[in-house]
């Protein structure tokens, strides 16, 4: 069950349910109060809140539209990555802004990108090559210092980097880009990977690849684990559907 004290979990309560029939033949988009929803036989589709499914972008819903066409006799809502990354900014992270933030904030106080191998030395140097860029642009655009720790001891970061983070965080006022900043950000491990795909430093397939410098590299040593790839495709793509709302929303291009 998902912990209603944490909007993140909160906001992935709707992620995977069971397969239902479908119960519909069309569907499409209508213009609304402020935005675009979606609409089955004509009627506007409603969120497992009741809310309105819809978005400010048409484009958008469209992308949703193309989710729920592709269906067959059966919902399945894992393959509607889209859908459920709305549905969670829309009954889950709009009424918990705040909160969302700080729960994206403390992934930053434990960012992956600070903590590092000390051996092997071809990890750390594969580390080093693909972290420290993502940190020096943090660090220029906007005005953080993280530091770094090796292996996996805790270490506290400056709170001057955390205020950093949080007025970062706070120009985010669109519940559907917060929810995809915070999906990228649980996906990841690392708020500096989200908010540098947010502000176009990389591209989500390039963050995505950073996220997973140490996993590859133990694939490369002991061979790739057929089910903890389709596991790392699956997320890939709850990935790809966050950096979809967030471009969106945004205005951003990949």
């Amino acid at each position: 069950m998902s912990d209603p004290s944490n909007p993140m979990r909160a906001a992935q309560a709707h992620m995977r349910p069971e397969p239902v029939r479908r119960f519909y033949k069309a569907v499409d988009v209508r213009e609304t109060d402020g935005g675009f929803a979606l609409t089955l036989d004509g009627r506007v589709a409603r969120t497992p809140g009741r809310n309105r499914l819809a978005a400010v972008s048409r484009p958008l819903m469209l992308w949703v539209v193309e989710e729920w066409e592709r269906q067959g006799e059966t919902i399945d809502t894992a393959d509607m990555p889209i859908t459920r990354l709305l549905n969670s900014a829309i009954d889950g992270v709009a009424q918990a802004m705040d909160e969302t933030r700080a729960e994206i904030l403390r992934y930053a106080g434990a960012d992956l990108l600070c903590y590092r191998a000390e051996e092997p030395e071809r990890l750390a140097e594969r580390q080093r090559l693909v972290f420290d860029p993502v940190l020096d642009w943090a660090a220029r655009t906007l005005g953080t210092s993280f530091v770094l720790a090796a292996g996996v001891m805790h270490v506290e970061q400056p709170p001057e980097t955390l205020a950093a983070i949080r007025d970062a965080l706070a120009a985010l006022d669109n519940p559907a880009a917060l929810a995809a900043l915070g999906a990228m950000t649980n996906l990841t491990g690392s708020a500096a990977l989200a908010l540098a795909v947010a502000h176009g430093f990389l591209s989500p397939a390039e963050a995505w690849r950073a996220a997973h410098v140490d996993e590859d590299f133990q694939s490369e040593l002991w061979g790739v684990d057929a089910e903890a790839m389709a596991r790392r495709d699956a997320r890939w793509r709850e990935m790809e559907a966050a950096a979809l709302v967030l471009a969106e929303t945004e205005g951003r291009e990949w």
